[in-house]
This record gives C-alpha cells, structure tokens and sequence, in this order.
C-alpha cells in the first residue's frame, strides 16, 4: 500500500476496528522510517507507559493478592494458565518462588497451552484449544482453595478462558490478567485484572508492553503474597534456598547481618543447618541449638520477625 493511503479513512479504520491488543499505535507509524537510536526510543517512550498503567491495576491486583495469601495460609496453592509468551511468563515466575522464598514447587504452579515444549516453540492451535485447558486444570488437580490465574493479554484465548471456567466450577478463586476489560476471560473470573498499555509499539506484537505489564503482575502476586505469610524479615529473603555461590553469599550476609556475627561464624552455623537462613539467625543471635530455634519458629507459624520477638528483644 502506498504511503499516500495511510491516512485514508478506511485504512484507519480497518486498523482500529479491532481488539486492543490488535489496535494500530499512531506514536509509531514512521518506526520503518527511523534510524536505529530513534526506533529504541520510540520503544523506550512506550515502556514508560506500562508501569503507569499496572498502577491503575493495583487495587485489583491486591484483592488478588490477599486471596493467595488465604489460600497459602489454607494449604492452597497458585496456579497459572497461559497460552505463548503470557503463558512462558507464568511458568518464570512460579519456577523462580522456590529458589526466592524457599517453596516448595507444588505451591506455586505455570501451566503453559501446548506444555513445555511450547517454552521454547510455538505449538500451533495450542492457546485455540478449549478443550485442553478444561483437561489441564484436570490434570493439575486443582481443589476449593487453590487460586487459579489465568493470564492473556487479548483476554480471547479459548485455552486460558475455558482453564479460568472449569476452575472456577471447582470452586477456586479466579483471577484473569489481561489488557481488554471486555474480554472473555475479564467475564469469566471472579477478579479481572485489567492493564491498558495501549497499542503496542509493533501492533500486535503483545510480547512487548503487554509483556512487560504481564512479567511487572506476576511478580506483584507473589512477591506480595510471599510477603504477607512470612517469608521476608524486612526486605531481607530470609527463606532463600542457597542452590548457588550467590545465593550461599546472601544467605551468610543475612545470617551475619541479622544475628549480629562475624561472616565466618554465620558461614559455620549455616552449614549446621544445611543453609536454612531462618533458625541460622536465632542460633546466632540468641545462641540457641538448631532445636530450640526450629521449636521458636514452629511456634510462630515460621514468622522469623515474631520468632525474634519473642525474648522480648528489639527487632
């Protein structure tokens, strides 16, 4: 199509006569046009907009968040159901928890359309199937007090809406992360949560602001939710899983931090207790045995802040 017909009424709206997620970004037309640099900052200027907009979802994203917190605090679990790039980011942020916050892998779940192999290539039809999300919810044995998330930014695909129907026929708590307030998947869960980024830079390219926004939620709910059952002391990540050279580091730094010792005494107790940061920092601080501090902590539900209220001492 000729440059002169781009501004013809009836190119314009055959673009915007659709779906958000689909819809044509006037601030970048000209992008094939630019010089390198000026494309990265077309780009750049649209990223600003996502963190703005997952503002405007907070208030929905921390209904969301307080219902994992219940269902945790229940024996539930978190699970999400995506189709592609939403369904990749799911599966990111639950295999990141255990590491972070020390849980364990059924707690929080990904669930990707097409399963792993779609982590690495597109399966064709996978996010169109219906009938497979209303198996995959099946098969992951989701229960009443488990949470189900159901993430796509068009809000349309059929795999994620029907996963969000059939778990929500089980009785969970239903949430629905996307970008269309009128979507499928927003009628079909008990909370919606909506994130208007706009058209994106590359129309209908959702792996970019959509994207983002997604990755900026997903790391809310459960970062929020770890929170709000104890698994931080400040914003220290006290129930880290030492799996590396790095994480062994963070753990001996907290430990010595916060149970008032030197780096090699924090290294010494930490080996005692297989690198469980939580009852390093009371024997450490309080002087106790491995014991005594798993009997404090198993006395407060696992909450070190408590745990170190206990003797009545500053914290």
């Amino acid at each position: 199509m000729p440059d002169s017909a781009l501004g013809s009424n009836a190119f314009e709206q055959a673009l915007h006569s659709v779906i958000p997620t689909e819809q044509v970004n006037p601030r970048t037309m000209d992008i094939d046009l630019l010089s390198t640099e000026a494309v990265l900052r077309k780009i750049n200027a649209e990223d600003q907009l996502v963190a703005l907009a997952v503002e405007k979802a907070i208030p929905q994203i921390a209904i969301t968040v307080d219902a994992i917190k219940t269902a945790f605090n229940n024996g539930g679990r978190l699970f999400y159901f995506g189709a592609g790039t939403s369904g990749r980011l799911g599966v990111l942020d639950a295999s990141e928890c255990p590491p972070t916050f020390g849980a364990p892998p059924e707690l929080v779940q990904g669930i990707i359309a097409g399963g792993e192999i779609a982590l690495r290539n597109a399966v064709e039809g996978a996010e169109d199937s219906a009938e497979q999300g209303t198996q995959d919810v099946q098969t992951a044995g989701l229960k009443a007090n488990d949470v189900a998330v159901g993430i796509s930014a068009s809000g349309q695909a059929p795999y994620v809406v029907a996963a969000m129907q059939a778990a929500e026929a089980l009785g969970c708590f239903t949430a629905g992360l996307t970008c269309d307030p009128n979507s499928k998947l927003a009628q079909a869960v008990r909370q919606p949560i909506v994130v208007d980024v706009g058209p994106e830079v590359v129309a209908g390219s959702t792996r970019m602001k959509a994207g983002t926004a997604q990755k900026l939620v997903l790391n809310m709910l459960t970062t929020g939710a770890m929170i709000q059952t104890g698994k931080t002391f400040q914003n220290l990540m006290v129930d880290v899983q030492p799996t590396n050279l790095k994480l062994k580091a963070r753990a001996r730094r907290i430990v010595a931090a916060l149970g008032q010792v030197s780096a090699d005494e924090a290294a010494a107790i930490l080996e005692q207790t297989h690198y469980q940061v939580k009852p390093a920092i009371l024997m450490a601080r309080d002087k106790m045995t491995q014991s005594e501090a798993l009997h404090r902590l198993n006395a407060v539900s696992g909450k070190l802040r408590l745990a170190l209220q206990n003797d009545g001492q500053k914290t």
